[in-house]
């Protein structure tokens, strides 16, 4: 486009907090900031005009796309343009720690004036002064705000009344009225517990799932940790959960979800599943992922025997079918079950079993390990801040010194207290071992069962077992045997 070359280049930033804030509209922002800014005989190009998304909260730089963007281009060196109109300083940034962050990279990094339309104030030491007072003042005012949202949600909650959004299967009616069922979304919710219940894995609920044309809440394609969650929720189990309160809803529940949903608990804490490890329905036979070499340790893989009949189906270790080690590891899965059964059984008749213990995710103090993480990301971002700081000239050596050591103080308390939120109590041995017992006992019920799939053998296997290591040479397996609870 063609500028006139004796005007100055412009930019303008405009935000609204909430969709019912009683201020300006964005077209009416940009309306009265194009009219000042021509007035000071300033050019504002349609590029160099930044308008966030209604809703975007001023609190935290790292939301607001236009912003960053907008800070990234002043960096350009030189700088394309010489100044930033706001409607009011408050559309800028609500936290006085970012604001002044950015105001002095704009400033003494890119050359660039701020100017605030609604706000005018004279230049220099005094004008930088009251600017700074009606920052700390829309910070007061952001934060009271917050607080005073939070009180009202938290006497809502103390009041029983419903107030966050349906999960699946329900919908709101308002008021902080019971939530009702959503029949059509609901069949889904009893199709997840009953299949879990009846032994199916997570993934294998997901495509199964997919496959019927069920879709999550937000209408997305299910996957494990979209089960999960939805096993976990304790709203299906009549419990209305707001931060640390909690009560027994008046929503209606149905017998079909909460008949099973205590034992699907039970069961999600119970089984052990290493970060890298399949799930059964993902495995070729049931022993499929405990399986593990005695020379190399990598995991056994199933061979399944071509419908001839000439060779048997058996295990061999991936690297040695690879050619990265020379000695085999392979055995027929007919020796591997009969050998897992003999252990089972041995087990059951030794006086001494030797196990571990895997402890099960720890339930802390609702919210309280989502506010320290929370927390703990707020300080990152604020490390990192003043490191940018120091580089762009903005702070001292002394000053950058001196924020990094009372921010490395105020994490490492945080990372101390989560720590201490997860440590596990002591354990009743005794207790553990009757328990171990009669797992093992209902695992060899189920694998000598010729009725039950292969996909309910290999979770009840794991919810004993870690792993298996055949050793080729001795002809013997080495069973890890755990117990959760």
């Amino acid at each position: 486009m063609n500028r006139n070359k004796t005007m100055e280049i412009g930019a303008a930033y405009v935000r609204v907090s909430t969709n019912d804030q009683t201020e300006l509209s964005p077209d009416a922002q940009l309306r009265e900031i194009k009219k000042a800014a021509k007035a000071d005989g300033i050019l504002i190009p349609e590029e160099f005009i930044f308008i966030e998304e209604k809703g975007v909260s001023g609190r935290r730089a790292d939301n607001r796309k236009q912003f960053q963007k907008m800070i990234s281009i002043a960096k350009s060196q030189p700088s394309p343009f010489q100044y930033l109109y706001l409607w009011k300083f408050s559309r800028f940034a609500r936290n006085q720690e970012e604001s002044m962050f950015y105001k002095g990279v704009l400033r003494k990094k890119c050359g660039v004036t701020i100017k605030s339309v609604s706000e005018p104030i004279m230049e220099g030491m005094f004008g930088r002064l009251i600017e700074s007072i009606i920052e700390w003042f829309d910070e007061y005012y952001s934060i009271n705000l917050s607080g005073e949202v939070t009180r009202g949600m938290t006497e809502k909650a103390l009041k029983e009344g419903y107030q966050a959004s349906p999960c699946l299967g329900y919908r709101a009616v308002g008021e902080g009225k019971p939530f009702l069922i959503d029949e059509n979304e609901y069949k889904i919710v009893e199709y997840i517990h009953q299949s879990y219940h009846n032994g199916m894995d997570l993934s294998a609920i997901a495509r199964n799932a997919n496959l019927q044309g069920f879709l999550t809440k937000r209408g997305n394609r299910f996957d494990r940790r979209a089960v999960e969650r939805i096993l976990k929720n304790r709203f299906y189990d009549g419990m209305v959960i707001w931060k640390d309160i909690s009560f027994h809803g008046q929503h209606e529940t149905r017998q079909t979800v909460t008949s099973v949903f205590k034992d699907n608990q039970n069961r999600l804490q119970r089984e052990y599943r290493p970060r890298n490890r399949r799930e059964v329905s993902n495995c070729r036979h049931w022993a499929s992922g405990l399986l593990k070499c005695g020379y190399c340790g990598a995991s056994l893989v199933f061979n399944k025997a071509p419908d001839t009949g000439r060779h048997p189906s058996c295990f061999q270790c991936w690297r040695y079918a690879k050619g990265l080690h020379e000695e085999s590891c392979s055995i027929t899965a007919r020796k591997t079950e009969d050998l897992i059964m003999e252990s089972l059984r041995n087990a059951l008749s030794m006086e001494e079993i030797t196990y571990g213990y895997v402890p099960k995710p720890v339930i802390l103090t609702m919210g309280e390990e989502e506010h320290i993480q929370a927390a703990l990301s707020r300080i990152s971002r604020k490390k990192q801040r003043i490191k940018e700081a120091y580089e762009n000239g903005i702070d001292t050596l002394e000053e950058y010194h001196a924020g990094k050591t009372r921010l490395e103080k105020e994490q490492e308390e945080l990372r101390n207290r989560l720590m201490d939120l997860n440590r596990c109590p002591a354990r009743d041995k005794t207790a553990d071992k009757l328990l171990l017992a009669d797992r093992i006992r209902n695992v060899c019920d189920i694998l000598s069962d010729p009725e039950v799939s292969y996909e309910m053998k290999g979770n009840a296997l794991r919810s004993v077992v870690k792993k298996i290591v055949y050793d080729k040479q001795e002809g013997t397996m080495k069973f890890f045997y755990y117990i959760s609870r």
